[in-house]
């Protein structure tokens, strides 16, 4: 008879979670037990190529100690992401804000009700910055339209690691551990 690992026990396993929603090892390092530093990808702005630099820390959590708000009691683990520190790299002083605050904190779950088991997850993100002042002759529409795509790519990106990457190496962390019972 065979015995699967169960999520929860995946989800204790934070280096091979981060691994598996952050699977280019070039671009990210492992900065101490729960932080990462992740060079993301470059992203085009304005004839400027800048490179988000981001280090995030991961945290498992369990028996609802210290849940954020929003997720039920009866979860029996999560993993809590929060990016703590960041850069942008690569702007010319010119095109530097004066201001800019970013954000992110993120959780997943899994929720067992019902028949099957499902992985719900919950990121925020709260962005704030003052532009410099050759940016504020470019329209607003423009600005807005810019700033939001660029959003739109980095969570479209996170959610298909999440639900790709992250749920094959779930499948492949279950075949690993299979433990036989005799």
């Amino acid at each position: 008879m065979m015995r699967q690992a169960s999520f929860d026990q995946y989800l204790e396993d934070k280096p091979r979670v981060f691994r598996a929603i952050f699977p280019d090892k070039e671009r990210s390092q492992q900065l101490n037990e729960e932080e990462w530093r992740i060079n993301m990808i470059p992203v085009d702005f304005l004839f400027q190529t800048v490179k988000p630099v981001i280090d995030m820390r991961i945290r498992c959590k369990s028996q609802g100690i210290e849940y954020p708000p929003g997720v039920p009691d009866h979860i029996t683990k999560l993993v809590e992401l929060e990016i703590i520190r960041w850069e942008l790299q690569g702007l010319d002083d010119v095109l530097k804000p004066s201001h800019f605050s970013l954000g992110v904190k993120g959780v997943l779950y899994p929720d067992r009700r019902g028949p099957r088991t499902r992985l719900k997850g919950r990121l925020e993100m709260n962005i704030s910055f003052i532009l410099p002042a050759v940016l504020s002759l470019i329209p607003e529409k423009v600005r807005r339209q810019v700033t939001e795509s660029v959003l739109k790519r980095l969570m479209e990106n996170m959610r298909s690691k999440v639900n790709g990457s992250l749920l094959a190496d779930y499948n492949a962390f279950k075949r690993e551990k299979s433990i036989k019972l005799e």
